[in-house]
């Protein structure tokens, strides 16, 4: 090939990108393989729009990137409260004690400003106040849509709900995450709830709490076994 057809290619493409100005909106990939020299004036547009390229896919990558960051932030931070509560659970010798350990540590790792633990079962003689609702009782009656489909619902909660769930304290309480706890053994709800109105939001995800409830569930059942042999 001669020299005179190269330089005739050349303006075929000149040609041809002078008639078609917005070639490289459409192809854009072609900017990335592209080697265009600065020359010593202003820079020309083919560079400019090769460095925005660049430059916005970098500004991309550095947002995925920190997303990833603060996804495994978050997750160690999860790792390590649930971790947190299932020590403060094994550590519980009793029923009552399980209770009193789940206050503390859900206030402390959880950030926390109410904390109730509702076990449907018959037990008059319990000596935590509220802990058991009987089967069948008017108080379970706020709460049959979420034993029914035994999801945890975030949001505000009833004042009926919240009469049952926090007592005196229930006009206090502006947001909350209600978890049913239905498993073979144990039929009850947890409540973890706070002052601030978007600490539990309708939005929230719950797998983090499902997983809380099974916790807690499982060691109550066997605290609640423990107390049914020693009566």
């Amino acid at each position: 090939m001669s020299g005179q057809d190269l330089a005739l290619s050349a303006t075929q493409v000149e040609d041809y990108l002078q008639q078609y100005p917005d070639f490289f909106h459409d192809h854009l990939n072609l900017l990335e393989q592209m080697s265009i020299p600065h020359p010593s004036g202003t820079a020309t547009s083919l560079i400019l729009k090769q460095l925005e390229l660049f430059r916005s896919k970098h500004q991309e990558l550095e947002k995925q990137l920190n997303a990833l960051i603060e996804i495994a932030r978050d997750n160690d931070t999860s790792f390590i409260r649930m971790h947190k509560l299932t020590l403060a659970l094994l550590e519980a010798s009793s029923l009552e004690q399980a209770i009193a350990n789940l206050d503390v540590v859900l206030a402390d790792y959880f950030l926390t400003d109410f904390v109730a633990v509702r076990i449907i079962k018959q037990c008059p003689e319990s000596a935590i106040a509220n802990l058991f609702i009987e089967p069948g009782s008017e108080n379970l009656q706020p709460f049959l849509k979420e034993l029914a489909c035994n999801q945890p619902k975030c949001g505000r909660p009833t004042l009926a709900q919240a009469k049952v769930l926090f007592g005196d304290a229930a006009a206090e309480v502006k947001s909350c995450a209600i978890i049913p706890m239905t498993f073979t053994e144990l039929d009850g709800i947890l409540a973890i709830g706070s002052r601030q109105e978007d600490r539990f939001h309708y939005s929230m995800g719950n797998l983090f709490l499902t997983q809380m409830s099974e916790i807690i569930g499982t060691r109550l059942i066997a605290l609640l076994r423990q107390t049914d042999h020693a009566g």
